[in-house]
């Protein structure tokens, strides 16, 4: 539901500017107020597993995500629908990580929880997969409410069999939440996201932005002085002076940059540049989404191989050439000359993803290891709310200076794609181990992802 929930509203996104009226900007914070409160909440959402037990913040996070979804088909207006999805993404950030806490908590055999993680990821994957295609058809045979329709009743089933079956455990000894760092971390990441969203419309030096940028910096000053002296941190600054763990999140943060960035205007380039209905729009974007599920499982293990560098270099090659290519379809660019171009794009974010999250949690202690997991997964949402921002202003700039929308796209493909190669150097240079992790008691306890006992353990083999 959670990842469904992203690739499923990426198809609805024409119907939803035709039918609400809205701009461009106005897409773009559909999209981001959920992927905004993702990102935000969830590692707050992994310690209230931890504190008041994973099957209370599952079965909370899922009446909340499914009465969002209701709120979603109800709404008769963007702002309506905006403080829906915020609702939505506070609900979805509850229960990615309880979920986990509660396949922890449900298989202590270290292999039977291997495998039902594995199984995790893989229902993960296809709901990320059948996002595009079930987006179309509902939104062919109904409109875009009916997308969010689909959420409710897969809810109730959950909710009911959740409350009869699974078990009611916590961590007496969970720390509190760290409400002051997480604020902070709201409002730097919210400030600085408005900013860049409203841009394109606004103008880079109106007042407002400016002011936007400006706040951004400070809050981020005192977010890493109130972290620095906290007690226990949400966010333990110490480990980023381990080089693989911050260069592995610098670089998740260009892969959700790039991943979601252009895969906001995917579906627009189908359904607005080349006109096809929204269902044909969503079935055309498939090559990216498929291209990922297939190749992620593969990614670790062949990480494991061949070292996190290079897996993870060639990843962002691959990805950043498919958008470069991107940047050169236009309106009579036939789809055969296209699908291909998604596709690379799909096989090189997919051979990053899991490297990158493998990378993180290598470079700290065991103890850790689920707090670097959460950190990751938090990294990649930040990027991709950043991704959307960036790239829609690009877009609505080029066509404030008379740019066509098909034009702005290829800007917006272009940029993406830069970024991305950029970032292949940047691994391929400092993708390494500095120091072995300090074996030191933590002083934030992990999210509610915690890495399993006896599950392997990717190497750097770099």
């Amino acid at each position: 539901m959670v990842l469904l929930n992203n690739t499923i509203t990426s198809a609805a996104l024409p119907d939803m500017q035709k039918r609400l009226d809205t701009t461009l900007t106005g897409l773009q914070w559909i999209v981001n107020a959920y992927v905004l409160a993702v990102a935000m909440l969830l590692l707050a959402g992994g310690v209230f597993a931890d504190r008041f037990g994973g099957k209370r913040v599952f079965l909370g996070g899922m009446a909340v995500f499914t009465l969002a979804s209701l709120a979603c088909c109800l709404s008769a207006s963007v702002g309506w629908l905006l403080a829906a999805r915020i609702l939505q993404g506070i609900g979805a950030a509850a229960l990615s990580p309880a979920s986990l806490a509660l396949l922890a908590s449900g298989y202590p055999a270290p292999g039977d929880r291997v495998k039902a993680i594995g199984q995790w990821a893989t229902f993960s994957g296809i709901g990320l997969a059948v996002g595009p295609a079930a987006g179309g058809l509902l939104v062919q045979a109904f409109d875009w409410r009916a997308i969010f329709l689909i959420n409710i009743p897969i809810g109730v089933v959950t909710l009911i069999v959740g409350a009869r079956t699974l078990p009611d455990r916590r961590n007496p000894e969970a720390p509190p939440l760290d409400v002051p760092g997480q604020v902070l971390a709201l409002l730097v990441v919210g400030t600085l996201a408005f900013g860049l969203t409203e841009a394109g419309d606004k103008g880079w030096t109106a007042p407002l932005i400016l002011s936007c940028f400006a706040a951004s910096v400070v809050l981020l000053v005192l977010f890493l002085v109130v972290e620095a002296r906290s007690a226990r941190p949400m966010l333990p600054l110490r480990l980023f002076r381990l080089r693989l763990f911050t260069v592995s999140n610098a670089a998740m943060i260009v892969v959700g940059f790039g991943l979601m960035g252009s895969g906001f205007f995917f579906t627009q380039f189908f359904a607005t540049v080349q006109g096809h209905s929204v269902l044909r729009s969503a079935m055309e974007t498939l090559p990216c989404t498929l291209a990922m599920v297939v190749c992620s499982p593969y990614a670790a293990r062949i990480a494991a191989r061949f070292g996190f560098r290079s897996v993870v270099t060639v990843g962002l090659v691959l990805a950043g050439a498919g958008l470069v290519t991107m940047a050169a379809v236009h309106t009579d660019t036939p789809y055969l000359n296209v699908w291909w171009r998604l596709a690379v794009t799909g096989v090189g974010f997919g051979l990053t993803m899991s490297p990158l999250t493998g990378a993180a949690i290598s470079s700290v202690s065991v103890q850790e290891g689920g707090l670097a997991s959460g950190i990751s997964s938090t990294t990649r949402q930040i990027g991709a709310v950043f991704g959307v921002a960036v790239l829609g202003a690009i877009v609505r700039t080029r066509q404030e200076h008379g740019a066509s929308y098909s034009s702005g796209l290829n800007t917006a493909f272009l940029t993406a794609g830069v970024v991305t190669l950029v970032s292949a150097v940047f691994t391929g240079l400092w993708l390494v181990r500095q120091q072995a992790p300090a074996a030191v008691v933590p002083q934030s306890v992990p999210t509610a992802a915690p890495r399993p006992e006896g599950e392997p353990v990717l190497t750097d083999r770099s």
